[in-house]
């Protein structure tokens, strides 16, 4: 076996690619990257040079891992911005580094997929030979893996990488056969809140509409995107996904999308995407004008919450942060990063500094689960 990079994933065929990937997991698909790929997203201009890597055994594919060459920390949501000023600090250079991740999509999955028979472990090491061997050729400073699953981040760690944790909040669909049965595992106080934001929702005259990827509109999709622009807008800044990303996709891989509209009085007032996994919904992109009460909640996790449970999903999958989920049934969820720093001695740093850091993460899960709603039976 051999390891090939390639700066475009247009280098390698999308049946080959996601023979491998699969399409379970959205994010990973051929159709996702070339998107972010052709429309700019993740560019060498904006700081996302792409330089993916493919295992060949003689002519066939049997290993691959997305993997860009990075000129800073943005739009990763795994901060090492401190890193980065230590070596600065230090007169060394932290940029470029190595980034093994799904541009823009803190979302756990594979991140190195290996042929059924191939042993992924032999897959991982041969890759992490060609990064290391890469990057004293080039000057790089170090690889990073982020949002992996647990069992790839363990073969990570035993292979003598930093692992650190952190915490997402997610959604488990414990075989609810409707909204309601899902507020009855809530203690009375939050069953109450939740019926109270979703009345409220209407009491201003708002429905919601679901519309699976292949029927949403040209114009429906502009009005996504302005509602989504408008996120960023108001914080300041720009949005890192344009429209011709979000119409390469819905004409990809549409039936992996589910866009939710709400509507007052004949008006779109507020729009959220979400992608849909194998057993998994992802919420990801969410917009709106002008504030509604208690909109935000009904869009991006009430409609959710409903389509796992109409569709039979396992688990949503909300994104990062947001402490307000907690209230609304979404657990503690330990996330993970792989690191390897190519200076010995800021590797023995950031090792000691992910130990530390993983006791206070695993405190905060465990405080945060405290104050999930759910009945003391549940």
């Amino acid at each position: 076996m051999q390891v090939i990079q390639i700066n475009s994933i247009t280098q390698v065929n999308s049946a080959d690619w996601n023979r491998l990937a699969g399409v379970d997991y959205p994010f990973l698909r051929h159709e996702f990257l070339l998107a972010m790929e052709q429309s700019g997203s993740a560019s060498e201009e904006t700081g996302w040079l792409p330089a993916h890597l493919l295992v060949m055994d003689n002519d066939e594919l049997v290993g691959l891992m997305p993997l860009y060459l990075k000129q800073h920390s943005s739009g990763e949501f795994v901060f090492d911005q401190q890193w980065a000023q230590a070596y600065e600090q230090h007169g060394l250079d932290y940029y470029p580094k190595w980034l093994t991740a799904i541009p823009l999509t803190p979302c756990q999955g594979a991140r190195i997929v290996a042929k059924a028979g191939v042993d992924l472990g032999d897959v991982t090491k041969l890759m992490l030979t060609f990064i290391k061997q890469l990057s004293e050729q080039l000057g790089i400073s170090s690889w990073h893996c982020l949002f992996p699953v647990e069992p790839q981040a363990e073969l990570l760690r035993s292979l003598g990488l930093s692992i650190r944790e952190g915490v997402q909040f997610q959604w488990f669909n414990k075989d609810y056969r409707n909204f309601d049965d899902f507020l009855q595992t809530l203690s009375a106080s939050k069953r109450k809140m939740l019926k109270r934001e979703r009345r409220r929702v209407g009491e201003q005259g708002i429905s919601l509409l679901r519309i699976a990827g292949p029927n949403v509109s040209d114009q429906q999709w502009q009005l996504f995107f302005e509602f989504y622009t408008m996120t960023y807008l108001k914080r300041g800044s720009r949005p890192y996904l344009n429209l011709a990303f979000f119409q390469q996709i819905a004409a990809t891989m549409g039936e992996q999308l589910l866009l939710v509209l709400a509507i007052n009085n004949d008006k779109t007032v507020g729009a959220a995407l979400s992608f849909v996994g194998a057993d998994t919904l992802y919420g990801r992109y969410w917009g709106c004008f002008e504030e509604y009460n208690s909109l935000h909640f009904e869009a991006c996790y009430y409609q959710g919450l409903e389509y796992c449970i109409q569709h039979g999903l396992q688990r949503f999958d909300s994104g990062a942060q947001g402490e307000h989920k907690i209230a609304r049934g979404f657990e503690p969820v330990t996330t993970y990063s792989a690191h390897w720093l190519k200076d010995p001695r800021f590797a023995k740093a950031v090792e000691d500094f992910v130990v530390r850091e993983q006791k206070a993460v695993q405190l905060y899960k465990q405080d945060a689960a405290s104050y999930l709603p759910f009945k003391e039976n549940n």
